[in-house]
């Protein structure tokens, strides 16, 4: 409470007002008091005069008595009056003792000498002057009274001086009187004005800590309204004013939400930044964008969010000039487009304060450009063999070029032969399509595997002799547990792999379909490992995308589409292969097929 500002002002100004008081009312008295106690003494003064007059008028034997006189001078004194004697040729005769003159008599003569200067009054028929005590430089006023006497039958002057100093003891007594009593009632006034005050400046205090609240965001807490007059109306306005700031900080804030919301699913990166290129918001996408970009020189949050320096520099430009920036970020792993543009002030619209970039990956769009021309080209090529091949033989045919019975056959044969190639490369392309499109469909059932692992060795033993490798089946777990899948596209998948395999390994060298199973995955394994060529390590990578062909230098056959459609397919069938090589030492291919719940094999 002692801590309020408004009470100590408040009490401030009511000990301001009372010493206030106290100073007015003590000048007032002052005056009044004075002009009042001079009226008093030069009232009894001039009665004092004038019952003289009265005397001496009726009685002018009195003064003729030089006992008489001699007597009034020196006990003139006892009326507080200066009394002086002059004839009519202004010398003084006689006057009041020097021990009880109130007046030197320099003093006196000087005043007397000015007499006809003075205020001139009369009372009662006594003639008297007020000499002002700033208007002739003395230290008070005075009276002078003047008596007309008749000495032995000459005239003279009897003047009555009196001092007056308006009683300043008594008034100095009733001007303490004053100032204790008014200090007894600002004291005795300070305790009810502070309760008063108290009372006033609690509510208001309480209504400031309301504020606080509300300018800490807590608008649950209300006013009191239960004062009564200007302090009850002002807690209803506060509590109206946090209603109304809590229902629009609600819906801003379920707007915020909703385009934040809105904001973080958009899948292009966005930074704004403030006038010295601080990010000030981001949305979600932006943290992940650039997880393939190099993390390099991370020493500042800006470049942790984008690692890129002339993103920045773009970021600043357009700051500077109020020009969008655009610009787009290449490399082997990655690609970024990147757009930034000025944000203007809302009340000033020449004056940027910010800018917000938007940045997307292109990475993948750029690859898939890549691929669907490298797609374009490899279908062009794989079928403009064929048919020049075809076209080369049908020609000489047709202009009967070729004259032995013997020669023809042999074309045909080889039209025969390069027609059913482009007719399994169309046929491979139609279902490797449908496979990714999943249009092409076929039942999953629980076949034994052992069964057809065994003649897939029967088929490809001859095979595999006749070009002079080694073929051999090694089961490291023993009898194969059902499996889930198609035996057809399983037998399909196996030949696929051993084709490949046999195409890039030489005579001499070993081919091997190898088989586990592990108890806690479900999963049965299937590799096709070789000892052939291998494959680069930069090439591992693309193994499996379509008309892909490893090592395309050495002229092998093939369409390059067999591991796509060998992928698709197991893809189709939730299972998984995988490749390890080392160029020039050997390839493994591995796929998985899955336990069968069920271990009743489907006719």
């Amino acid at each position: 409470m002692f801590q309020s500002t408004l009470l100590k002002r408040t009490m401030s100004l009511v000990v301001l007002s009372l010493v206030a008081s106290a100073i007015i009312a003590t000048i007032a008295f002052v005056v009044a008091g004075k002009s009042a106690t001079l009226s008093i003494e030069l009232d009894n003064a001039l009665k004092i005069d004038s019952k003289l007059n009265d005397i001496f008028s009726n009685n002018p034997e009195y003064f003729e008595n030089s006992d008489f006189r001699y007597y009034f001078f020196s006990s003139s004194y006892a009326a507080g009056h200066d009394y002086y004697l002059v004839n009519m040729n202004g010398d003084l005769v006689n006057y009041t003792s020097l021990e009880n003159r109130n007046l030197s008599p320099a003093d006196t003569f000087e005043i007397l000498t000015k007499i006809s200067s003075f205020k001139y009054n009369k009372f009662n028929g006594l003639d008297y002057y007020i000499a002002d005590e700033l208007e002739y430089n003395i230290s008070d006023s005075i009276n002078v009274s003047r008596i007309t006497l008749t000495i032995n039958d000459n005239y003279y002057y009897l003047y009555s001086l009196k001092y007056l100093n308006g009683y300043d003891e008594l008034i100095g007594k009733y001007l303490n009187i004053l100032l204790l009593s008014t200090l007894m009632a600002a004291c005795t006034m300070l305790i009810p004005a502070y309760a008063f005050v108290s009372r006033m400046v609690l509510p208001l205090q309480k209504i400031n800590e309301v504020a606080m609240e509300y300018g800490k965001g807590n608008f649950s807490v209300r006013a009191d309204e239960s004062h009564k007059g200007e302090i009850g109306e002002l807690g209803q306005s506060f509590n109206f004013l946090a209603d109304r700031l809590s229902k629009s900080i609600s819906d801003l804030t379920a707007e915020r939400n909703q385009l934040q919301d809105i904001f973080d699913v958009i899948s292009d990166g966005i930074v704004v930044v403030d006038r010295n290129s601080v990010p000030v918001t981001t949305n979600k996408a932006i943290h992940k964008l650039f997880e393939r970009a190099e993390k390099n020189n991370m020493f500042t949050e800006r470049l942790q969010l984008i690692p890129f320096d002339d993103v920045w520099t773009d970021f600043e430009d357009c700051i500077a000039t109020g020009e969008t920036k655009t610009r787009q970020i290449d490399n082997r792993d990655y690609a970024y487009q990147c757009t930034i543009i000025p944000k203007y002030d809302s009340s000033d619209s020449t004056q940027v304060i910010g800018a917000t970039g938007f940045f997307r990956d292109i990475f993948e769009e750029q690859k898939n450009e890549r691929f669907r021309q490298d797609y374009v080209a490899n279908i062009s090529h794989e079928l403009r063999t064929p048919l020049q091949t075809l076209r080369g033989l049908i020609e000489p045919l047709s202009d009967g070029m070729v004259k032995k019975e013997a020669d023809r056959q042999r074309y045909y044969q080889i039209i025969l032969n390069e027609t059913m190639r482009l007719s399994r490369l169309i046929d491979d392309m139609l279902e490797l399509s449908k496979l990714q499109s999943r249009t092409l469909a076929f039942k999953t059932f629980p076949f034994n595997l052992n069964t057809l692992i065994s003649s897939i060795e029967i088929r490809f033993k001859p095979i595999m002799r006749e070009s002079g490798i080694k073929f051999s089946v090694q089961n490291n777990y023993g009898e194969l547990p059902t499996v889930m899948g198609n035996p057809d596209r399983v037998e399909q998948i196996l030949v696929i792999l051993l084709d490949n395999a046999k195409k890039y390994t030489p005579a001499g060298k070993s081919i091997t379909i190898l088989t586990d199973y592990i108890e806690a995955e479900k999963k049965v394994y299937i590799s096709v490992a070789d000892t052939g060529q291998g494959i680069h390590e930069y090439d591992i990578g693309h193994i499996f995308d379509r008309f892909f062909k490893a090592d395309r230098a050495r002229g092998k056959k093939g369409s390059g589409l067999g591991l796509s459609i060998a992928k698709e397919l197991l893809t189709y069938m939730g299972e998984t292969i995988t490749v390890n090589s080392k160029y020039e030492e050997g390839s493994t291919f591995t796929f998985t097929l899955t336990k069968a719940e069920v271990p009743d094999v489907w006719d």
